[in-house]
């Protein structure tokens, strides 16, 4: 894969979707946040489902922890690993008011200090919150990265670093987002819909589909 190459991939992928987000709900930096915790091993659906529910009921740090673990985990529990992420966001919420003054800290390292809170999840809010040029791997750009040759790499961190020393800076803001997209909905896991891709003639895939 070579840089002519990727640069018309992500001209490609902008011009189809000027301006990409994640699909998860919110309205503020902190629903943001919660949202991206409790996204982990669960759908961006399921998780809207829940905080349609929650956030119109609790939508602050103060407002979270005041409704506890348990009641909580009545609006996260058709959530994948709710009682963990209960425990998490709670504690979250307790460092926010007693050491950021309510405010999701714009800081990679403190963001990660957070339970709940890894590097990916970091990431995710420094992009989409915050408009850092940061890449927060998961599942599909991992896949994505390797299956095209975008960046290919055996660890999320290999793939990371590498996507964000071969991506042009113009794109970069936006290309955690379009990687998202086209592996959730395009170059799926199991049978990639070579066929309906609109970089399939620059994707490095030996075994493309119809």
């Amino acid at each position: 894969m070579n840089k002519t190459k990727r640069h018309e991939i992500f001209s490609r992928l902008r011009k189809d979707n000027p301006k990409p987000t994640t699909e998860l709900n919110f309205n503020s930096t902190f629903e943001l946040l919660i949202a991206v915790i409790l996204s982990a091993q669960a759908t961006d659906k399921g998780v809207n489902l829940a905080t349609a529910k929650l956030f119109p009921v609790a939508n602050t740090p103060e407002a979270i922890y005041a409704l506890g673990e348990d009641g909580l985990k009545e609006y996260i529990k058709t959530i994948g690993l709710y009682n963990s992420k209960a425990k998490n966001i709670i504690k979250t919420c307790r460092i926010l008011i007693d050491e950021h003054n309510s405010i999701v800290p714009d800081d990679q390292k403190k963001l990660e200090a957070l339970p709940g809170v890894g590097r990916k999840t970091a990431n995710v809010v420094r992009n989409t919150a915050f408009g850092h040029p940061t890449m927060a791997v998961d599942t599909h750009i991992f896949r994505v990265s390797n299956r095209t040759k975008i960046a290919p790499g055996k660890n999320v961190l290999e793939v990371e670093k590498k996507l964000l020393k071969f991506i042009p800076e113009e794109f970069l803001v936006d290309a955690h987002h379009w990687l998202i997209l086209l592996g959730r909905y395009t170059c799926i896991a199991r049978k990639p819909r070579c066929g309906s891709c609109l970089i399939e003639d620059l994707c490095e895939y030996r075994n493309k589909t119809e």
